[in-house]
This record gives C-alpha cells, structure tokens and sequence, in this order.
C-alpha cells in the first residue's frame, strides 16, 4: 500500500510505493566487466592531465611542477580538465542578474590504483582520503570571494561519472546554495537541532543500517531514491574541519560500510554522495547523503518535486543487511 511521507522537518515529500517494485533485487546492477587498462587518473600517467595542485605522498603534501611531475602518490588532487567555474573568469555584461563564473573545480582521485573502488581500500586509506576532504575543503574556503565549497562523488557512467577510475570532486563558488539557505531558515525555527533529534529517534530504530563511535548510517524515512542513505555525525557538528582525526577514520569507515552493503548486495550499481556542511552557521549539521542511481527522474517528479520511491526504506535496511529472503520472480 502506497503512503506519502513528509520530510523529518523539511516541506519536502515522497511516495512510497512498494507496490510498483516487489522485488528488492530488481534494482541489481548489471555485472559489467572492469576495463584494466591505464587511465590518466592512473600510476604513471601524471603527465597527461593538469598540474597536480595537492598531491599527499608517505605523509607528506606535495604539488607538480612544469619540470616534474609527483610520481609513487597515495592521493592526487588536480584541477578540472573542463572546470564548471574558472580563477580567470572576466566580468560579465548583462541586462540579467549575472556574475563572472569565478571560482575553483578539482579533481580528487582517491587511489593510483585503477581496479580499486572505495570499498576495496584499507582504514588508512580511507583515512587519508577523509583528511584530503577536509584539507581541500578548507583550503578553498580560505580563498576571497568563495562563498561554499561542494564535495561530492559522482560513481558510474549514469552518476554522471565520465571517467572510471574512483575519483571526487569540489567546487568552489561565490553563491551559498539556496537549497542549504532555505534548510537553514527551517532549522532556525527549531529550539533543539531537528538532526540531532533524527540522531536520536533512528538510533535503535528499523532504518539503521550501521554506526561506529562517532557517526551512523541511515535509510531516511522520507527517501527520494530506492536505497537512499544518511550519513550523520552522532554529535552536533557543523563541518568537516570540525571532525579531528578519530572523527575522520569514523567517517571513513562509515562511508566505506555503506557503499560496502550496497555492493554486496546491489552489485555495483551507481551513486552520488554529497556533503553538506556550513562552516560558518553553527546550527547546521554535517550530513553525507548517498544516492543510488537505480530510478529515472521522471515528469511527475519534475512537475511536483514529489518524488516516487517503490523501496520502503525499511525493506532497503532488511535487504542491505541480508535479512530480506527475495521472493519469485
């Protein structure tokens, strides 16, 4: 049976209609075989993309030169081939509301390894990459005129990802996204932070899929997407360059674990993460949000911003911890 579910505290609704889609295995990726062959994002391909502007090596942050280029990585940070804003952008002339597309795109490839994917990589690993986030993030938010800075994985050919070899991505703006703006006025009418109390009320409850000590991972109650998950700090933390060093291998750890469940269970199906943080409204909270890419935005979706879910995110945890016995086709 169909319900429409609100938003925990957004204006913000879906439909879950279960009916639509019995089987949670329907959205399996199809197996596709990996392509083993070198890619510029790879070990010994330096010199075919831009300058490394970061590049973390045995502990140490390095950067490219005209004449050399850092070799033996264990992360590499680079700009954008085709960037979205531009450091060079000129003035614009216009009889609109229009700015100069100034800002920042980089590239952040997690490992030289091609064949490697998130889940694949050790603690450390996923450690170090959790710091270059956060070296990143700060870093751009330092710079005149950048306003937010956006960290996000695109992963698959239909997450928008063009190339496959694992990688992020930021861009740096000078515009707050009005998406965060609108949730901060909500959050402002609250007298207790409405993520704190989501912390709390999915705790022990049906749509927990995993926590470690600082962070927890959940099946939102209102999901847009089939699969949709939450990544969310137990504590009230406003950042990443709030998170010290135990907070980033929780978070690590707790990225790698869900997008884990998802591929032993789903294959290995596309996704978007995105992170969501403002460094200067302490009433907001860090959250992670991961999407699988297993439905097509459609034109109710897009004519209501309704979106239609056919996977209760309740079933979405049972399936992803291996408790959901599949039915018949």
């Amino acid at each position: 049976m169909s319900e429409i579910r609100k938003h925990y505290f957004l204006d913000e609704y879906c439909i879950i209609a279960p009916g639509r889609s019995k089987r949670p295995s329907v959205f399996k990726a199809e197996k596709k075989e990996k392509d083993s062959n070198k890619c510029v994002f790879c070990a010994g391909e330096e010199d075919k993309t831009p300058l490394a502007t970061a590049v973390y090596k045995n502990g140490s942050i390095l950067k490219d030169s005209e004449s050399s280029r850092v070799t033996g990585w264990d992360v590499r940070c680079m700009p954008n081939l085709y960037p979205a804003l531009a450091p060079d952008a000129g003035e614009v002339n216009s009889d609109h509301e229009v700015f100069p597309g100034y800002g920042f795109h980089e590239v952040i490839v997690e490992t030289p390894t091609h064949e490697n994917m998130l889940p694949d990589l050790s603690d450390e690993e996923m450690s170090l990459l959790m710091k270059v986030y956060r070296d990143r993030v700060i870093h751009y938010e330092t710079f005149d005129k950048i306003e937010y800075v956006s960290l996000f994985k695109n992963w698959g050919e239909k997450a928008g990802a063009s190339l496959e070899h694992t990688h992020s991505q930021l861009i740096a703006m000078p515009i707050k996204p009005p998406l965060l703006m609108e949730e901060m006025k909500i959050i402002g009418s609250f007298s207790i932070c409405p993520y704190c109390d989501i912390v709390e009320k999915e705790s022990k409850g049906e749509r927990l899929l995993y926590e470690n000590e600082h962070f927890m991972v959940i099946a939102p109650y209102c999901s847009k997407v089939p699969y949709e998950l939450w990544i969310l700090p137990k504590e009230h933390i406003n950042h990443i360059s709030g998170f010290d060093q135990d907070h980033l291998d929780s978070l690590g750890i707790a990225i790698r674990s869900a997008l884990s469940c998802l591929r032993d269970n789903m294959g290995e199906i596309p996704y978007n993460y995105m992170f969501y943080q403002l460094r200067d409204e302490p009433e907001y909270h860090f959250n992670l949000k991961l999407q699988p890419v297993t439905t097509k935005t459609a034109g109710f979706e897009k004519n209501t911003e309704v979106y239609i879910n056919t996977m209760p995110p309740e079933t979405a945890v049972k399936y992803l911890q291996g408790n959901f016995q599949d039915g018949p086709e």
